[in-house]
């Protein structure tokens, strides 16, 4: 394993079985774009990636929780500031919401400046007898079941890298300007108890949010004198598919000398591109960003431990996120075995939850929806594993926007199948809407709260 580290370069990659890649049909052109990218600015500092690092590290330990969300994959032509904006205040009520209840702070990870490429099941897609190249994300190729379209173009690379920057630029500046007030964020989610179908529930919850706020207030914190409560960090990831893209914007820190892809703060693998012995899980091992892997219900126990040490081989904490999708009613049957050869070992991981890929179904009507049931009862059931394990559930991972689609049925606003044909968006998966994004913030704050309150207990039986 030492040797094969030793020998890692940013292009080493390249010699290895790859899966999930686009035929480009003009390589010359392709080159082109790859050497263009590679003389362009990186889109974050090393020095950003290692911060994230350390608070993951501190998620590892149980001292704070992960909420990763976004797009499935990000849109050309919805590039819009409203668009970012809606989803960055949908995305920081539900961490405001996490905060309060798990009594922990939340590790803020959006799946957005970069969430471009996506793996698919089938190479192409037959529409009335016409077959075509399937759609792999906008950097790739265009969602128009077109055969110009379907062609891997390597110019919208170039896109992708403008709409990237252009998209961290503004976040940065929103959660840096204001936009994150914590006064702000929770009048946003008192507007949802109060227009939600189950406002009840959750009701107890931000009134005890009104009267800390109301505390601070009264012995003086507020956010004009304390930049923690106007502010907050917000960190970019996506899954590290387009390993020339990737390549392109890795470089070498100049105060470490060690290798980061400066494309966003976290990169993932995903379970069709988790070969040990493949392209995507050389690339992820050489570069020092905080690393994703999805697992789902195919992954054995020691090809896990086998992929730890590749990406991780020093053990170092928040180097490595798991990142659990197996489905309602099997989370069961795969994450047990898979805690116990992570513990077995004693390797130091972060534990995550994604409700939503297990759970993609075709509706009645032909559309690809998840039941919002069934992701709750996955986040319900990775708790339940984690809490009979010992060990603690991290974080969350959720697809998931700021607009008013009706892509996801159910939730508190029972969305039915028939409603799906209103406002049915995606370019690819189906997300939680803006009230489904809040009402799962809302649930899982739930059983963190039972979570903290066992431990608590524990401690006093102990004692």
């Amino acid at each position: 394993m030492s040797a094969r580290s030793a020998a890692w370069s940013p292009d080493s990659w390249t010699a290895l079985p790859i899966k999930q890649v686009p035929e480009y049909p003009n390589q010359a052109e392709l080159r082109d774009v790859e050497a263009k990218l590679a003389s362009f600015p990186p889109l974050l500092f090393a020095g950003e990636a290692r911060d994230l690092k350390t608070r993951l590290a501190d998620v590892a330990e149980g001292k704070r929780f992960l909420l990763q969300g976004g797009d499935c994959a990000e849109s050309f032509a919805e590039h819009g500031p409203d668009h970012i904006r809606d989803f960055l205040r949908v995305f920081l009520q539900m961490a405001v919401v996490l905060t309060y209840a798990g009594g922990t702070p939340v590790v803020k990870v959006g799946r957005l400046a970069g969430q471009f490429a996506k793996p698919r099941s089938k190479p192409t897609e037959t529409i009335n007898g016409v077959e075509l190249p399937s759609y792999r994300g906008d950097i790739i190729n265009g969602m128009e079941f077109t055969e110009e379209a379907r062609i891997p173009d390597p110019k919208r690379m170039l896109e992708g890298y403008r709409q990237a920057a252009a998209t961290a630029n503004l976040v940065r500046a929103f959660v840096h300007g204001g936009y994150a007030d914590l006064e702000r964020v929770h009048q946003w989610n008192m507007s949802f108890v109060q227009d939600s179908p189950r406002g009840h529930r959750y009701e107890e919850l931000a009134n005890r949010i009104t009267e800390s706020l109301a505390f601070m207030r009264s012995i003086g914190i507020t956010s004009e004198n304390t930049p923690q409560l106007r502010q907050t960090n917000f960190f970019t990831s996506h899954e590290a598919l387009l390993l020339g893209y990737e390549q392109a914007l890795t470089r070498k820190d100049s105060t470490t000398g060690d290798w980061y892809a400066t494309s966003g703060h976290m990169v993932w693998v995903g379970d069709r591109t988790r070969q040990p012995d493949h392209a995507h899980i050389e690339f992820v091992r050489g570069i020092k960003n905080p690393i994703g892997l999805k697992c789902g219900p195919s992954l054995d126990p020691e090809e896990l431990v086998q992929l730890i040490d590749l990406i991780n081989p020093e053990n170092e904490p928040g180097r490595l996120t798991l990142i659990a999708r197996f489905g309602a009613g099997k989370v069961g049957d795969h994450l047990p075995k898979l805690i116990k050869a992570v513990e077995r070992e004693g390797r130091k991981v972060v534990w995550a939850c994604d409700p939503m890929h297990g759970n993609t179904i075709t509706s009645d009507s032909g559309y690809k929806t998840r039941p919002f049931d069934r992701i709750l009862s996955e986040v319900e059931d990775f708790f339940a594993v984690h809490r009979a394990e010992g060990t603690h559930p991290g974080g969350i991972h959720v697809e998931m926007t700021g607009d008013n689609v009706t892509e996801c049925t159910g939730g508190a606003t029972e969305i039915s199948d028939a409603d799906l044909s209103d406002r049915y968006h995606t370019h690819c998966d189906p997300r939680l809407n803006a009230d489904q994004s809040l009402e799962l913030a809302f649930l899982v704050a739930e059983l963190m709260k039972k979570e903290r309150a066992a431990k608590s207990n524990g401690t006093a039986s102990s004692a």
